[in-house]
């Protein structure tokens, strides 16, 4: 609590009025301090980690097949790059087409193949060993806003790798 004192001290012998000095104490000032401090500590939410439910299929060795027609495949590449193709990697006629993830690249892409082939549509994404895992989640995020709810994740094959050689020259 707050106190006065008055102090005698005099200077060469004069008497002179008595100054009165204040003296705070400031110890519950710091306990509300602490008290507010602990009071919004444990009642603020933290936030929580946002995730990305993927449904794994079951592994009971069986394969699923999916028609050319409908399907869309999708190579991330490095720098940042998307190589994508519709058919067979082993047919001659199958060109592959470069974009980015810019609005304009692969989102436009999607919803423009969706518009095209209606919501049965399949997307495989295959990844070389030069892509980013920030790309993989950058995919999966375009899919997520284009609210394409079909597409597998499946390592590249040599055929795809040999088609990436004759279209790109560095993937």
């Amino acid at each position: 609590m707050a106190e006065v004192t008055a102090s005698d001290k005099s200077s060469e012998g004069k008497k002179r009025s008595k100054k009165q000095t204040t003296k705070i104490d400031m110890t519950p000032m710091v306990d509300l301090g602490f008290l507010l401090i602990t009071f919004f500590m444990l009642t603020t939410t933290l936030s929580k980690p946002v995730i990305m439910k993927l449904n794994m299929p079951f592994d009971d060795g069986t394969t699923s097949v999916v028609p050319e027609s409908g399907s869309l495949t999708v190579i991330l590449g490095k720098a940042d790059r998307i190589y994508y193709y519709q058919g067979l990697s082993d047919d001659p006629d199958t060109r592959v087409q470069t974009t980015d993830f810019s609005p304009e690249g692969i989102r436009k892409l999607l919803f423009n193949f969706k518009e095209k082939i209606g919501d049965a549509f399949t997307i495989v994404v295959k990844s070389t060993e030069n892509a980013k895992y920030r790309n993989m989640v950058d995919l999966l995020d375009e899919f997520t806003i284009t609210n394409n709810k079909h597409y597998g994740i499946v390592t590249i094959t040599e055929k795809d790798k040999q088609l990436l050689s004759r279209s790109v020259t560095d993937y």
